[in-house]
Parts: C-alpha cells; sequence; structure tokens
C-alpha cells in the first residue's frame, strides 16, 4: 500500500493575540481625508533645500502631447494617497510626477501622508520588508482599494541593475532613464490601468448609467 502524503496546513495569516503582526483592512477614507495635498505637504514637511529638489523635478516633468490626451480622458474619480518623505530622493524623483498628472486631469485627487505620521499606515505599506517611499494606494471614489504601486518603477530597477550587478551577471535587462521619460511612462501606465479598471467596473458602469 502506498504511503499518503501529509498535505501542510496554510499558516493562519489573520490577525489573533497570538498573531498581532497581521495587518487589519484600513478604512482609507478617513486616512485620505488627513493627508494633504502637494503643496500643503511640502510646506509643512520639507526644509527649503528639500523643496528646491522637489520643485526642479516639477519644472522637468514634461508630458508629450497623446500623454496629456490619455489623463484628459480620464473618467472615473481616482483618489491616490501617497506615502512619502520630504527627505526621500526617490520621493522628490518620484512625486512631482504624480502632480503632473493630477493637475493635468480634475478626475485625480493626489494627497500625500507622511511616512512618520501614522505609523498604522506604513506598517501597512511595507514593501520588502522595510518603510519604503514613496508608495501609493489607489482607491476608488468610494474609497475602495484598487492597487498599489511603488517604490521604484521597473525602468529605475532597470538601471540600477545594470549600474550594480554589471556584465559578470546579466539580466537580458536595457537600463531605463530613471530621471525622464521612461519613469513617467512607467507611472502613466499604473494610472492607465487603475483607470481602465474603474471605468469597466460592472458596479461603477451601474452606478453611473454608462
Amino acid at each position: 500500500m502506498l504511503a499518503c502524503k501529509r498535505i501542510p496546513v496554510m499558516p493562519d495569516l489573520r490577525q489573533t493575540p497570538e498573531n498581532p503582526e497581521r495587518s487589519q483592512m484600513l478604512d482609507w477614507r478617513p486616512i485620505f481625508d488627513a493627508a494633504a495635498d502637494y503643496d500643503a505637504f511640502l510646506a509643512k514637511h520639507a526644509t527649503d533645500e528639500q523643496r528646491r529638489r522637489w520643485d526642479s523635478t516639477l519644472e522637468g516633468v514634461t508630458l508629450k502631447g497623446e500623454q496629456r490626451e490619455l489623463l484628459g480622458g480620464f473618467t472615473r474619480t481616482m483618489n491616490v494617497l501617497c506615502l512619502a518623505g520630504a527627505w526621500c530622493g526617490d520621493c522628490a524623483k518620484q512625486c512631482p510626477i504624480l502632480q503632473r498628472f493630477a493637475v493635468s486631469t480634475p478626475r485625480i485627487a493626489l494627497r500625500l501622508l507622511d511616512r512618520d505620521a501614522d505609523a498604522a499606515v506604513a506598517n501597512e505599506l511595507r514593501i520588502c520588508g522595510g518603510g519604503r517611499v514613496p508608495v501609493v494606494v489607489f482607491l476608488s471614489e468610494e474609497f475602495a482599494e484598487c492597487g498599489r504601486y511603488g517604490d521604484r518603477t521597473l525602468s529605475t530597477y532597470r538601471k540600477m541593475a545594470a549600474e550594480q550587478i554589471g556584465a559578470a551577471c546579466p539580466t537580458g535587462l536595457i537600463a531605463g532613464d530613471e530621471n525622464g521619460a521612461d519613469v513617467i511612462a512607467d507611472w502613466l501606465r499604473e494610472f492607465e490601468r487603475i483607470q481602465l479598471m474603474l471605468r469597466l467596473s460592472p458596479r461603477l458602469r451601474k452606478l453611473h448609467a454608462d
């Protein structure tokens, strides 16, 4: 008779007194409402030098005609919450891109939250076990979570891999333009993906009769 293999039991990941590290579902609406818009966030958290870095990036973010047209065609409201740090170099490179998107369409409501201001949110949005920023949470008009994205885009990681891994361990990837069009395109693809998710949602189509 063949011996039956014992099927391993998956661990219970629900938060319990014995398992306190498991996060509970957060109510994103009050968190979003407590966060700040782009300028207010910088006014509160950035030093003069940090503000200059963010302003320099924002001035350099140029959208192509088809990118502006894409954003202008958004029809669903997207509440976008970004966990960030004014001191963070990656945030200074990427958050101004999000602001450029937000001012390009009334359908994007962008709010920023300092990473150290809310421990529960920072814990919930850990990436690879660490408190990395920026991390974006995409929310519907009713503040239902639709997706998360961070901390660096694919183009940036390709560039880093090419520089740090080197020819001795080739990845087959092409290095991207970390500070330019490639990162803008990376972020815009994710915004478009969430917008299409919202636009095609049967529940929202019924709500808006479209």
